[in-house]
């Protein structure tokens, strides 16, 4: 994540090596890529290193089908094999139905679908993803972002996402990482970087956002009391549950808030008074 002219897309064009580097080395599956020739390049590019850019280009002359599958062509694949890959990509983006139809007849959300599609559709285990919904209006933006979030982790790809949209960034990001100059500035999770900024260049990033998006229930949770687990009704959330998530449900009962672990024991709590403490720290 950064500014315009950060090198944010600069540097993410040095991993599948469209641009040379300079200095340091890149590594993919522990593979020295330096010293890949034209062949093997192009190999990793066309099978472990997918990559979305923010207008992708489609072929106009082939149908939505066909963009799809226009990678494993290229790579060989029978058509038969490869229309059913493209069916199946097509179907989890949301875009049955539209199998025949061309570029000119979709919406631009719709295409860059499409632009996504294409590039999952060689099944690569890692995708770079350079501001592809910048250009999107924004539910259909946050639509893209919901879609490819949930596809990204049923497929298990590790993805870099290039964007300067600081609630993108947070949204889309398990680890995030903020350029200035061509420099990293801080690397962490949303709540790292939130809660303890780098320097006064990231703190200035963060200072409208509230930390209760991100301070998890288990980190400002009380043991539980033995007489909780016998209080009728009582509200009981994930410990991963954000404090801003909490504020709801204690608001409209006096008792405490149960927290359970992800086998869904029961393994703390939050009282009112300890949520209120928790917020006034965190605001």
């Amino acid at each position: 994540m950064g500014l315009s002219g950060s090198g944010k897309s600069t540097l993410v064009r040095h991993i599948n090596r469209l641009i040379e580097p300079t200095q340091g080395v890149i590594r993919v599956n522990g593979e020295y890529i330096g010293r890949y020739n034209a062949t093997e390049l192009r190999r990793l590019r066309s099978t472990t290193i997918g990559m979305v850019f923010q207008n992708f280009a489609l072929l106009p002359h082939r149908t939505v089908r066909d963009n799809v599958a226009f990678g494993l062509e290229l790579l060989g694949v029978a058509k038969l094999e490869r229309w059913d890959r493209a069916q199946e990509i097509i179907e989890k983006i949301g875009l049955r139905g539209w199998e025949d139809r061309f570029p000119s007849d979709l919406s631009g959300g719709m295409c860059q679908r499409v632009g996504i599609a294409r590039a999952m559709a060689v099944d690569p285990s890692i995708l770079l993803m350079d501001e592809p919904f910048s250009a999107l209006d924004p539910l259909i933006r946050r639509d893209l972002q919901s879609l490819f979030l949930s596809m990204s982790k049923s497929l298990h790809k590790t993805t870099l996402f290039i964007t300067h949209d600081l609630e993108e960034a947070f949204r889309m990001g398990d680890r995030i990482a903020i350029m200035k100059d061509g420099q990293i500035v801080q690397i962490g999770t949303a709540a790292e970087i939130v809660s303890y900024p780098a320097d006064s260049y990231v703190a200035e990033f963060v200072s409208g956002i509230s930390r209760l998006q991100f301070v998890r229930a288990l980190h400002v949770m009380e043991p539980l009391a033995p007489q909780s687990r016998l209080i009728a009704g009582a509200a009981i959330f994930d410990q991963q549950s954000t404090l801003e998530s909490l504020i709801g449900p204690a608001s409209q009962s006096q008792n405490p808030i149960l927290l359970r672990d992800e086998t869904g024991a029961l393994v703390g709590q939050i009282s009112r008074e300890k949520l209120l403490c928790a917020i006034k720290e965190n605001r």
